[in-house]
């Protein structure tokens, strides 16, 4: 047991373990997913929380998925005024031969040399995945394909996105050229939350450019699950990729699958994966705003103990199986020494379950305790003098 010095405590962690009515089973399987994807993210949209992860902060190749962080350049650019819906871009030679139709890759298109608007160059990437486009963008907005990949790396950091780093504006393979699938979703996130106004063009189905129709290649657009974009991707060394989000009854979430086999496989796991998230997820509301969670000891008070509270709601997204093992922790160095004033920020509220990051939110005092008199604080002193011993 700690002991204390006269008027001189020295604090110890308290830990109460709280039971919020909830039978805490020990065993109890943590919620699981098997999926073909080599890797796969799920991330609430709202909250940004990762509920589910396999191999999701290890490097690998996004293939076309990356073309998110092109775009997101662009839309960045405009945001800011330097470039316009109604300006244009020059299909260079090099856009041409590295991702117009003499590539043989996935492209829009364009005609060597001519100007496209970036209207068009928007639908051009996020419908057709035209790597000419890309290449357009890029050489538009930095000069060469190559300053602009040192443009993305550098924006990915301040994202906070610390391993991503990019060699081109397409996705093209290249040994230089990884993110994770964390990243893509934090990238995703920050696609449907910050740049809002723009992520209507991820659920355009098709698009006409030089007579050719193109369709989108997500193909949870096509499935009324509440699906609304993202981007595909596909290469031979990276396989069948999807980052998508979808909402349902108000609730968003972004998945990320990579490194399935075919096409159709893509579809089906992403939809299943979709659905298993959406069912097997939900929101608790463990406190509302200003709760009690716990009342903790004071120290030479005029009250012997003051209650902590929350200021805000204390909502935790997770799965049916892990919220039985949930375990719920009020930590405050204590007792509290008085004078302690209502609001001040005294301990903290954790929350932890199987299979899920810890959440941490603050405790707060939840009244004023004034300090005693000097002769109740030598009497509590000597008190808790005579205890500790």
């Amino acid at each position: 047991m700690t002991r204390y010095a006269f008027f001189n405590v020295r604090p110890f962690l308290v830990a109460a373990a709280l039971v919020l009515g909830l039978a805490l089973q020990s065993g109890s399987a943590a919620a699981s997913f098997e999926t073909k994807a080599e890797y796969a993210v799920l991330m609430d949209g709202e909250t940004g929380a990762i509920l589910y992860e396999k191999r999701g902060d290890e490097l690998m190749s996004p293939s076309s998925m990356s073309k998110l962080m092109t775009m997101t350049m662009l839309f960045e650019a405009m945001e800011e005024g330097r470039v316009t819906l109604e300006d244009e871009f020059v299909i260079s030679e090099n856009a041409w031969r590295k991702g117009g139709a003499a590539s043989g890759s996935s492209t829009m298109f364009a005609d060597v040399n001519s100007r496209i608007k970036v209207k068009d160059l928007i639908r051009g990437v996020i419908v057709q995945s035209g790597n000419d486009a890309c290449i357009a963008i890029a050489e538009g907005l930095a000069g060469s394909e190559a300053a602009f990949a040192e443009r993305m790396t550098e924006r990915a950091r301040e994202l906070g996105m610390e391993k991503s780093t990019f060699a081109n504006a397409t996705g093209w393979p290249d040994p230089n050229h990884k993110m994770t699938a964390e990243e893509l979703a934090i990238l995703a996130r920050h696609m449907i939350y910050d740049l809002a106004e723009y992520y209507f063009y991820y659920d355009e189905r098709s698009f006409t450019w030089n007579g050719i129709t193109q369709s989108n290649r997500n193909p949870l657009l096509y499935m009324n699950i509440g699906a609304d974009g993202l981007k595909t991707g596909h290469t031979e060394e990276a396989g069948y990729g999807l980052t998508a989000s979808a909402e349902r009854n108000g609730r968003r979430l972004i998945m990320v699958v990579n490194g399935l086999g075919s096409e159709r496989e893509r579809a089906e796991e992403s939809e299943r994966f979709l659905d298993w998230g959406f069912r097997e997820f939900k929101d608790y509301e463990l406190y509302a705003s200003g709760s009690v969670v716990e009342n903790a000891d004071v120290f030479q008070g005029v009250y012997e103990q003051v209650p902590l509270v929350v200021k805000d709601e204390v909502n935790v997204i997770m799965s049916r199986d892990a919220r039985k093992d949930m375990k719920v922790t009020a930590n405050w160095d204590g007792p509290l020494l008085a004078p302690i004033e209502a609001g001040t920020e005294v301990g903290t509220l954790s929350i932890e379950a199987p299979n899920m990051p810890a959440r941490s939110f603050p405790l707060y005092a939840g009244a004023t305790v004034e300090q005693q008199g000097l002769f109740g604080r030598a009497f509590s002193g000597l008190q808790q003098m005579i205890m500790g011993q």
